[in-house]
């Protein structure tokens, strides 16, 4: 099976395991598929206990910045079934890609993840055109996610960078995701 709805690259997604959803990167690379996973998440010990990661494409930067700093009530998975094995997607997907996952490497602080496509289902074909905001949110989360545990000036001043990129270039739904992130990281 091929790699339809994602991209050679960096995939920015909203990965979801057993009763979880956690914003991710899927590298891409020689139609190979991959992910680094910090070993103390949710994410990392579901992926190890259940051995599935689904891939989440939407365009909801609101949604992007709640999974990152809280857990999501139950109602936002929808329970579906792959090559045999139970799974879930985001509610909200726009589409998905299903992946069995397995841990190529450990270190002390990330696991490597070979990923094999299962299966893909694109829910709705809309169309989003690209968004400064929307990546801005994006690229603001990352580093807020890691503000939180190192407390890194530098991390403030991106965070503070994609904030006014937001501002500028966003919509109100970025504008709310980005009033979000403040709010989760102290300001």
């Amino acid at each position: 099976m091929g790699l339809g709805l994602l991209r050679e690259g960096v995939n920015e997604v909203i990965a979801t395991t057993f009763g979880n959803a956690a914003p991710m990167g899927i590298i891409v690379r020689d139609s190979e598929a991959r992910m680094v996973v910090f070993r103390q998440t949710h994410t990392a010990g579901r992926i190890e206990e259940y051995g599935w990661v689904v891939a989440n494409i939407l365009f909801d930067p609101v949604l992007y910045v709640r999974t990152a700093f809280e857990d999501l009530p139950p109602s936002s998975f929808v329970d579906i079934t792959v090559a045999g094995i139970p799974m879930q997607h985001l509610a909200g997907a726009e589409g998905y890609v299903a992946f069995r996952a397995s841990v190529e490497r450990r270190t002390t602080e990330r696991l490597m993840v070979r990923l094999e496509p299962l299966k893909e289902e694109l829910i709705t074909s809309e169309v989003h055109p690209v968004n400064r905001g929307f990546s801005s949110v994006i690229e603001a989360t990352v580093h807020a996610t890691r503000y939180l545990i190192f407390r890194d000036p530098e991390l403030r001043v991106w965070i503070n960078h994609h904030a006014a990129i937001v501002r500028k270039c966003g919509g109100p739904r970025e504008l709310e995701a980005l009033q979000l992130l403040l709010t989760y990281i102290g300001e």
